[in-house]
């Protein structure tokens, strides 16, 4: 029988809506995660970094900015043992510089994913994808990269119905 994993990253604390900032106490992925176990039966993993990224919105991006010019691979939390038994990734995260944050391939670097297919899901603020569906092609050698699904973060809280309707497109519904 199939099976899917959600793996995602996501920040609370101090977030960019629209113009203006807003401190948040469940960062706009982890909604959108929120959201797609209301349409399905999935195990859940939260990519967390052992050293996250400052609370404050401005020094927060320019830490993630450094990561990325020095294509960084920052320690995470944990990882799970195995993600031998799923067929499907759901793979969320915020746009980060115009890809996923480093942690997510943190994450993606530590397993084989050839012959598994990844969904990526990527809440942002008018940058929608980036780079990220083809970083992910080029980490994640042998899968089936579908195409993502962004949401914009000031709205995730109404993503449902596109969130039903991207799962059921990719046969997850």
């Amino acid at each position: 029988m199939a099976k899917t994993l959600i793996a995602f990253f996501s920040r609370a604390d101090e977030n960019y809506f629209g113009g203006s900032m807003r401190y948040i106490e469940v960062g706009n992925t982890e909604v959108a995660v929120g959201k797609i176990r209301e349409l399905i039966d999935t195990d859940v993993f939260k990519i967390e970094m052992k050293k996250p990224y400052s609370k404050e919105y401005n020094p927060c991006i320019n830490e993630a900015k450094a990561d990325k010019q020095a294509n960084a691979r920052p320690e995470l939390v944990s990882l799970p043992e195995s993600i031998d038994e799923y067929d499907t990734i759901i793979l969320a995260y915020p746009n980060y510089w115009g890809t996923m944050p480093m942690a997510v391939f943190t994450f993606l670097d530590a397993f084989s994913f050839s012959g598994k297919t990844i969904l990526p899901l990527c809440t942002n603020e008018g940058s929608g994808m980036g780079s990220s569906e083809g970083d992910i092609r080029k980490t994640c050698a042998g899968a089936d990269v579908k195409k993502g699904l962004p949401i914009n973060g000031s709205s995730v809280g109404s993503s449902k119905p596109q969130i039903e309707k991207w799962l059921q497109a990719n046969g997850l519904i």
